[in-house]
């Protein structure tokens, strides 16, 4: 294990955002989702991420009174982030992941519920700079090298890479690293 290793980064710039599924009571939030990774979804407004989602941010801040019907919290979309590792994209719960991998939200935590650890990543199945691969079928090939390109091209967009396994160093299901949003 080395003796230095990059750590969680306290975020600095913030956005202001509506947060949540939609407007009203029932899509409320509340402090209980800082920590979670979001996704913009409409309007100036983010969404928890479900498994698989690209991360286009994490939840700092909320505010406890809502505001035109929504909640409104700050989402920070760069620095480093504590993660623990959920494996495979494809297979969650099974793999490891390596230091430079990118990744895309994990399990989730349900609404109304805290984390107890950091935030689970899964190592994104398309990962940025991949070569396309040739089989049988042609058009088939072509179709799946599209859509695997197109998926390439949205994990660089929303790049957050692995940076550090963390003190277990091994990048196993369960343990702790250090994410970085990258570009």
């Amino acid at each position: 294990m080395a003796k230095f290793q990059m750590k969680e980064m306290i975020p600095v710039d913030a956005i202001t955002a509506r947060l949540g599924a939609g407007s009203g009571s029932a899509n409320y939030i509340d402090s209980k989702e800082v920590g979670k990774p979001v996704k913009l979804i409409a309007e100036s407004q983010f969404g928890l991420c479900a498994a698989g989602d690209k991360i286009e941010g994490f939840i700092v801040a909320v505010e406890p009174a809502p505001a035109d019907d929504f909640s409104i919290g700050s989402v920070t979309q760069e620095d480093r982030r504590a993660v623990t590792f959920d494996g495979l994209q494809a297979t969650p719960g099974t793999g490891v992941i390596a230091v430079g991998d990118y990744v895309v939200a994990g399990t989730a935590v349900a609404k109304g519920t805290a984390l107890t650890v950091p935030p689970k990543v899964a190592k994104a199945t398309n990962q940025p700079g991949v070569a396309v691969t040739v089989a049988d079928n042609l058009q088939a090939t072509i179709n799946a090298a599209l859509a695997k390109v197109a998926d390439a091209q949205i994990n660089t967009e929303y790049a957050w890479r692995v940076v550090s396994l963390g003190s277990a160093g091994t990048g196993a299901v369960g343990t702790t690293g250090v994410i970085e949003r990258i570009g």
